[in-house]
Order: C-alpha cells, then structure tokens, then sequence
C-alpha cells in the first residue's frame, strides 16, 4: 500500500494542504511544534479513525474553524487504488468513506490500510498503566484478525452492561449471568489470539532489539491473564459480591498484562532512558515485520523524532535497518537534517524532503 496524495483542511495546525509522496522514503524537517507529527497523526486518522494521541475527535479541528478534511488516495499495487475520505463537523459525528461509499461501522475499515508509527509518545506503553499495553496488542491485532476485533467489540459491549448492574448495586444472580456468559465466551477468543500472537511476535521482538542495542541485554515480554485458569463464568461468579462493593467488574480479559522486561526486572524500573527507546523501537519495528508477514500489504512505517535519547551507535543501526526495501513507503520527521540525509544515503531510492514551517509544507530540492 502506498499513500500516492494526501489533502488536509483545518486538521490541528495544519490549514491547507496537498502532497504528493514518494514511494519510498518522505522526510519531513523542522523546528519542533511546526506540524511534522500533526502530519503523521493525519496518515494514522486515516488508518485507524481516530488520532494517535488520543485527544476528542473535535480537537483536532483547527482553532477557530468548524471542521476538519483529510482525503488520501493509496495505490495497491496492482492497478487498483483507494481513496479514503474523512470529515468532521463540530458537534456533528465524523464521517469516513472509503471509495466514496459511507462506512456503517468504523470497524469495517480497521486493516485496510495497514500503519506503524513509532513516536516520542511511546514511552507511556512503559511508564503507564496495563491498559496502554492492553490498547498496543488490540491494534496490532485488529489489523489482520477482525474475529479478534468482533470479540473485543462484543466483550466490551457485555462488560459494560455487567458494570452497569454492579453499580446499580443489582443482586439477582440471573441478570449477572447472561452477560458473564457473553463476556467469557468473547474472552476465550480474546485470550487465544494474543497468546498466540505473542508467541509469534516476542522472538522477532528480541532479535530487534538486540540488533539495535548491539549488546547482551536480554529482554521479554511476560503475557499475564486471568484466563490462564480456564473459562471466565467460574471466575466472575466467584468475584461478584467482591465486585459489587467496588462497583465495577475486577477479573477478565480487560485487565491482562503484558510486562516488558529488561533481565529479571520491569523495564520501567531500571531501564535507562537509550534502554527504554530501543525496547520501543523494537517493539515497533517487530509490529511491523509482523503486520508485513500476515497482512495483505506492507504496512506504511511513520517514524516521529525516532533517534531522540539514542547514542550513535544504535542510531546508526536503526538507520541501517529501516533503510532495507522490505519497510516499503516510510515517513520521518527530524529537527535535524543530518539525520534525514543519513536515512536518503543509505536507502539509495527515491524520495522526497519537505520543510515544514507553522503547519505548512514545502518540497526542499537540492
């Protein structure tokens, strides 16, 4: 897949604009709180419907103006293209169209348009809490397996309707039990796709990182659920009255666990600052290689201030190995352009560098 034109209107910072990208390798260059991430977070809207950062779908409508415009057209590879659509007014539901044609469910779109983004924000899939971590293996996931995303839809739906009779205080066992029943029944499902991803992904996981660290630092990741012990009804049955007195429901697969794992000890703790960038870097660029090998197209790659809080060495490795052709169609932003110039010497391919200056973008020629 590769995004061949992009329009934005009012998105964040950015007012107007219309690019036209290489196949190969875009640079983005500029001063920090210019727009290059603003950039990057429009391709991942378009992607997955919704910002990276998390922020209400209103924000990321332009101060002062009343809606937001993002349009890209991809080619396929094989003659065939798609134009992705989305709008969104204030105080009105975003709309998506793929092709012209509306989605009904925003799910639907979900894989289509494969993305990996790796950026400064990354860190709180460390430093926060289980959810962060909960929220990587969904959308890694998500990609290529929409039973995985039907479980996920239909046990939050079922986990929210048991929250809502534990905060009625609700006693009658009867009301209970039909949705721990569609609760366990989608969690089973849940369970058995990431474990069976992370026994996939966490050996490629490790070989990046010891590509990029060049040294002996083992790692893991530590996959911890309460359905190790089988089916969730029991489980639920048993924390109920528990449950009842905290208002909301403590057991299932919305509390599982992926520790990140420097040696014996969680990253978090002991990890140095250059430790904790290329435990991410790794873990991003195995989603990567993961979405490549299983999906139906490669992924687009978008790498944010990628080489912040990095030694030389291991900026030089990452360099060496995002430059290789099976990373297809990559989009990088830097405040410093030796790096960039490093990244166009290496992948010897065509590309295109823009500077960026208060949410506007001009092509730099040399």
């Amino acid at each position: 897949m590769i995004l061949s034109r992009l329009s934005i209107v009012n998105f964040k910072n950015i007012a107007q604009t219309d690019l036209e990208f290489s196949p190969g390798l875009n640079c983005f260059l500029g001063n920090n709180g210019m727009g290059k991430t603003n950039l990057l977070d429009a391709l991942y809207y378009l992607s997955f419907c919704k910002s990276a950062t998390m922020v209400i779908d209103s924000q990321n409508i332009r101060h002062g103006e009343d809606f937001f415009m993002l349009q890209g057209l991809y080619d396929c590879g094989d003659d065939t293209s798609e134009e992705i659509y989305c709008g969104m007014k204030r105080r009105q539901k975003k709309v998506f169209r793929r092709n012209k044609k509306e989605y009904t469910r925003l799910s639907d779109h979900i894989g289509l348009i494969p993305l990996v983004m790796i950026s400064p924000s990354d860190s709180i899939l460390i430093q926060g809490g289980s959810d962060e971590r909960r929220r990587f293996l969904d959308m890694v996931i998500s990609q290529f397996d929409k039973v995985y995303l039907d479980c996920l839809i239909r046990y939050n739906k079922a986990l929210q309707q048991r929250n809502a009779l534990l905060k009625q205080e609700i006693t009658d066992p009867t009301m209970y039990e039909i949705w721990e029943e569609q609760m366990a029944q989608a969690a089973t499902g849940i369970y058995t796709a990431r474990r069976r991803f992370l026994d996939e992904f966490i050996p490629v996981f490790q070989e990046f990182y010891t590509l990029i660290s060049g040294g002996d630092e083992p790692v893991g990741l530590t996959y911890v659920s309460h359905m190790e012990r089988g089916d969730l009804c029991p489980l639920l049955a048993e924390v109920r009255n528990r449950d009842l007195i905290l208002g909301y429901t403590s057991r299932g697969a919305h509390k599982d666990e992926l520790e990140m794992m420097l040696g014996e000890y969680p990253m978090r703790r002991i990890g140095s600052q250059g430790q904790n960038k290329t435990f991410l870097v790794a873990l991003k660029l195995a989603q990567f290689d993961y979405l490549n090998r299983n999906g139906h197209t490669t992924p687009l790659l978008l790498l944010d201030d990628i080489f912040d809080k990095l030694d030389s060495r291991r900026m030089e490795r990452i360099i060496s190995l995002v430059s290789q052709e099976r990373f297809g169609q990559i989009f990088v932003t830097d405040t410093n352009r030796e790096y960039l110039d490093a990244i166009v010497r290496r992948t010897g391919g065509d590309y295109r560098l823009f500077g960026v200056e208060n949410g506007a973008f001009t092509i730099i020629t040399e």
